[in-house]
């Protein structure tokens, strides 16, 4: 079924629409879930959660692109149960070591105007690299793959994969200086 008939059916209340959200894009949200929590149960009770936000948000939301909507939603959803659960103890999971890789580059949002902000000098860096730069980047600042996950789903090395992030997170860094941001 096509984005837009699920969409009309949101949007024409028919709870259809979550059954079809999820044989389309199940696999995809657990995936995103799960890499950055790590636990299944937790990853798919984050998946129920974005089905659910998705019909209270839609309508008045009607995304351009749904898969990145839902994708979004079940981050952010993710990304808080991961601060709630581990609040009082540092974890070794790959959402702490992707945090401390950006640290360099950018601190912690303090307001909405700020994560807009952000959002908007992110997507304008992204378009400055190459497709293969901008494809490793997102896949572990977005997605937060593993450098053994990217290095075997391009078939490169993990050491070629450390050192293009290391680079693009400086170029990032400068980028985000010479744009006179203090984030």
């Amino acid at each position: 079924m096509e984005d837009k008939e699920i969409l009309e059916l949101f949007n024409a209340r028919n709870q259809q629409a979550i059954s079809k959200t999820a044989d389309k894009y199940g696999n995809y949200c657990y995936s995103i879930s799960f890499n950055i929590l790590a636990n299944a149960e937790d990853s798919e009770e984050c998946v129920n959660d974005t089905y659910m936000k998705a019909w209270q948000s839609i309508p008045p939301d009607y995304p351009n692109i749904f898969s990145a909507y839902l994708g979004k939603i079940t981050r952010n959803l993710s990304l808080d149960k991961y601060r709630h659960k581990y609040a009082t103890k540092r974890g070794n999971a790959t959402v702490n070591v992707v945090f401390e890789e950006l640290e360099n580059c950018i601190s912690e949002t303090k307001s909405i105007v700020d994560e807009i902000e952000l959002t908007e000098l992110i997507n304008n860096f992204l378009k400055t690299l190459s497709d293969d730069k901008c494809r490793i980047f997102v896949r572990r600042y977005w997605y937060f793959n593993s450098v053994k996950e990217i290095a075997e789903f391009y078939g490169i090395s993990e050491s070629k994969v450390k050192m293009t992030l290391s680079r693009t997170r400086e170029k990032f860094r400068k980028y985000l200086e010479k744009a006179e941001v203090s984030l």
